[in-house]
């Protein structure tokens, strides 16, 4: 029986470095699984206010709203999309923003928005298309780095690398641009 001394030191020994190399963080263990954290907060049909000083800046309307707390990156998400409205300092709607799907990382401040997305100054009708937006709250800057067309009253500009611009689409500037300029003639 002494030849097979050996064999139970080593199966021993590999059975006590496996068993302290486990962890039990659970988002190690779902992300090798392959399965996600089920959200904390679900709603359907959810109106979602941001307010500053008794104020409202933004509302978001959206179908489904899924929140993700007790993670390494809390989010929020729209997985149906939302509609996203900016109001002025008089509560007059200033911009809107649509999406066919919506995050908010809680902890960055940072939306990220996919799909069709649509924003559209309705002070002066300025309408920016893109697919992915990106928005700042806390620098209160909307980019993005893919495709991006503004269309105004009179013109239409192309920013084939995207776009940079304040949250309530003024001053903004196309990456890679191109467009269409319609010049009036003076009499």
């Amino acid at each position: 029986m002494k030849h097979f001394q050996p064999y139970y030191t080593w199966l021993a020994a590999f059975l006590l470095w496996w068993m302290t190399g486990c962890e039990n963080d659970i988002e190690k263990v779902n992300m090798l699984t392959g399965d996600s954290l089920p959200p904390r907060v679900v709603g359907t049909n959810v109106e979602v206010l941001f307010s500053d000083s008794a104020r409202v800046k933004v509302q978001i309307q959206a179908p489904e709203f899924r929140q993700y707390t007790g993670i390494e990156r809390p989010y929020l998400e729209f997985p149906e999309g939302a509609e996203i409205y900016f109001y002025d300092d008089s509560l007059r709607i200033e911009s809107r923003l649509r999406a066919d799907y919506a995050v908010y990382y809680n902890e960055e401040k940072l939306w990220q928005a996919t799909g069709n997305v649509e924003a559209v100054r309705l002070t002066n009708g300025d309408q920016l298309n893109t697919e992915e937006l990106f928005w700042d709250e806390e620098k209160e800057l909307i980019y993005s780095n893919t495709f991006t067309r503004i269309h105004n009253q009179d013109d239409t500009f192309y920013g084939k690398n995207g776009f940079e611009s304040h949250q309530n689409l003024n001053n903004w500037q196309l990456k890679g641009s191109s467009g269409t300029v319609n010049l009036r003639d003076e009499e």
